[in-house]
């Protein structure tokens, strides 16, 4: 479902993201309301703020992508190993 560019601005503004942030959230399938929604208030010290949590599952994403490929290749290599014997 596409968003409207006035809640990716509200989300934008409220959540104090950058344009980085916005296309990370929009590539991850997030929507502009979920990034609002994860605004912690002042009894909840453990939440991360909205960007830092953002670029924290970026980043836990990007580093399994990066597994998967890597045994994927590893997986390749044997089979072509096991081919030329």
């Amino acid at each position: 479902m596409a968003y409207s560019e006035q809640l990716w601005k509200e989300a934008k503004s409220r959540c104090r993201l950058n344009a980085e942030d916005i296309r990370i959230a929009k590539e991850m399938g997030l929507n502009p309301k979920s990034l609002i929604k994860n605004i912690p208030n002042k009894q909840q010290k453990w939440k991360l703020p909205v960007n830092q949590w953002l670029r924290s599952m970026w980043e836990d994403r990007q580093e399994k992508a990066h597994k998967k490929q890597l045994k994927k290749q590893a997986a390749l290599a044997e089979a072509n190993k096991e081919g030329v014997q």
